[in-house]
C-alpha cells in the first residue's frame, strides 16, 4: 500500500476542526476569537497572525504509517485535536515540517524566548500519546505508533 503523500484528505479533515476550533475560540472571546498559544502561553485574539499547526506535521505522519492505514484512516490520526495547536505564524514557520521533539530542541529558539519550552513539551506529549492511542485502536495493536 506504499504510496506519496497527498494531503487531500487530510486537508479536508483539516478544515472541518479549524472551522469548530474557530466556533469555540469566538464564543470563549465572546464575539472575537481567543486562544492561549500552544508553544508560547501568550494570548492570541482575532486579528494576530496566528496559524493551526499539527504538532505532529501531517507529512511525517504519512510516512510513518501509509503502509498500515488509508488516506482517509491517516486524516484521522494526522486531525486529532491533541495533534491540533494554535501558534503564532512565525513560530509554525520556524517549526516546518520539522518531527517537534527535535525542533523543541533546537537552541535558537529556546534561547530567543520565542517558546515555551513545557508548553511545547506538554503539546507534544499529548499530541503523542492521543496519536498512539488512536493508531493502537485502528490497528488492534498491531501498528507501533509514532
Amino acid at each position: 500500500m506504499s504510496r506519496p503523500y497527498h494531503r487531500g484528505e487530510i486537508n479536508k479533515a483539516f478544515e472541518k476542526i479549524k472551522a469548530k476550533l474557530h466556533s469555540e475560540a469566538v464564543l470563549k472571546g465572546r464575539g472575537r476569537a481567543f486562544y492561549f498559544d500552544s508553544y508560547t502561553g501568550n494570548e492570541l485574539r482575532g486579528g494576530d497572525p496566528y496559524d493551526y499547526d499539527h504538532v505532529y506535521p501531517s507529512e511525517m505522519i504519512h510516512t510513518l504509517l501509509k503502509d498500515d492505514f488509508t488516506d482517509e484512516e491517516i486524516a484521522e490520526i494526522v486531525n486529532l485535536r491533541e495533534n491540533i495547536a494554535v501558534t503564532l505564524r512565525a513560530i509554525n514557520q520556524s517549526k516546518g515540517k520539522k518531527n517537534p521533539e527535535v525542533w523543541m530542541k533546537e537552541e535558537a529558539l529556546v534561547n530567543h524566548g520565542l517558546i515555551d519550552l513545557g508548553k511545547v513539551n506538554d503539546a507534544v506529549f499529548a499530541a503523542k500519546s492521543a496519536i498512539n492511542k488512536k493508531i493502537k485502536q485502528m490497528s488492534g495493536g498491531s501498528c507501533a505508533g509514532i
